[in-house]
């Protein structure tokens, strides 16, 4: 079975076709992704399994055109792998926000497409974007089967204590006001990998998976279950991000509609979309932009970076604390894989509890590795992540059943 994924990120699209005999024999036939989406510079990466990658750069306004690009080099007769979109027999799209609706992945319908637009105001940069693809998918392959996978299911197995909020309870009975977390797919995905990389049980582990992009959290895995992470109840909570403010004092909330005047909706949009790296260092929402910055004397950028670096370190070692210690620490996303100076930032930061890295091995980028010593007391590894191999994986066992 031929499946297309779509992983619509909050400024990104990640794809892959991949022919799916079973959920373990596969074979991936063309891998890539646009970057930097809604920017007026975006790239664009497309690979066939065994080719040459294909970049190109230009804008791409939205996700929507995103995802007919995608199915334009799909059919193209220079690069494409495809004789028409028939070919392709289901979807499956990556949803970050299921709230307490959906326990677990499910083919689209108009109620399952209802319900992930009303959890829109759960995750604003992310549902509407996921609707924005399955709709593009809709117009251009009219009736081809679609699933969707929710980032939040991997995170139900938080305990109560960790997922309510210290708040009336009734805002939980009545809104349903709680911690959902997000990157469930990756951080499951991360774990299990990460764990067979290093030769442990993942059912008796402590592990803490480092999401980090334009969207970051951290999770703490203990024998394979998510039992804390950093996003909370939207994906605008804990670590500071491309345009989210991650965690901020409530009293900042209420004082700025106090100050100015702004309606609520004016300012979730500026702590979702103009805060965080952008709106801090005034550069860019995205880190590598920042570096360069930095690397040129603009002092807010040089904080943006150290404001990432000491919040990652914050919350891994409160993940430490929380599990009683930790077996293997794992770098992905966007910045975790191409981001060797926080990797070791880390490293060095935990050096008192046994932590040992090597700076040459760590050195690389998007790659897999092991980047800490044989005698060191943590396992600390760079590993990419695959969330789109296991939204294929869910997609088939979906339309099988159907």
């Amino acid at each position: 079975m031929k499946i297309l994924v779509l992983n619509c990120g909050s400024s990104s699209l990640k794809y892959q076709l991949l022919d799916m005999r079973t959920e373990e024999d596969y074979t991936l036939m063309v891998k890539g992704q646009i970057e930097r989406i809604g920017l007026p510079i975006g790239k664009v990466t497309y690979e066939v399994s065994g080719e040459d990658k294909f970049k190109e750069e230009h804008e791409v306004k939205n996700h929507t055109d995103g995802v007919k690009e995608v199915l334009d080099m799909l059919i193209s007769k220079e690069r494409g792998v495809l004789g028409s979109l028939s070919e392709i027999e289901a979807v499956g799209h990556r949803i970050v926000q299921g709230g307490d609706i959906f326990a677990d992945s499910c083919l689209v319908t108009p109620k399952v497409k209802e319900q992930i637009t009303e959890l829109g105001n759960l995750a604003p940069l992310h549902n509407p974007a996921h609707i924005l693809g399955i709709n593009a998918v809709e117009e251009l392959m009219p009736n081809i089967p679609q699933a969707v996978v929710f980032d939040t299911s991997f995170h139900h197995t938080m305990p109560a204590h960790v997922y309510l909020y210290p708040i009336p309870y009734e805002y939980y009975e009545k809104y349903k006001m709680r911690r959902y977390g997000a990157h469930g797919t990756s951080h499951r995905f991360v774990a299990y990998k990460a764990a067979k990389m290093a030769g442990l049980d993942i059912n008796k582990s402590r592990i803490i998976t480092c999401h980090l992009g334009n969207g970051s959290s951290i999770t703490a895995v203990k024998n394979g279950e998510s039992i804390d992470t950093t996003m909370g109840f939207t994906p605008n909570d804990g670590l500071i991000m491309g345009t989210r403010c991650g965690s901020v004092d409530p009293k900042i909330i209420t004082g700025l509609l106090e100050e100015t005047g702004m309606k609520p909706e004016e300012l979730d949009e500026i702590l979702n979309k103009k805060s965080g790296m952008l709106g801090l260092g005034g550069v860019s929402s995205d880190c590598r932009d920042n570096e360069v910055a930095a690397s040129k004397g603009n002092k807010r950028a040089q904080i943006v970076l150290d404001m990432l670096f000491n919040q990652v370190l914050k919350y891994v070692g409160g993940f430490i604390a929380e599990m009683g210690g930790v077996d293997l620490i794992a770098f992905t996303g966007g910045i975790g894989e191409n981001n060797p100076p926080l990797r070791a930032f880390v490293a060095e930061k935990l050096a008192f509890m046994g932590v040992k890295y090597d700076a040459k091995v760590n050195n690389v980028k998007s790659k897999d590795i092991i980047y800490s010593t044989p005698d060191s007391t943590v396992k600390m590894l760079c590993c990419l992540t695959n969330e789109e191999l296991v939204i294929a994986q869910d997609t088939l066992r979906l339309v099988s059943e159907k």
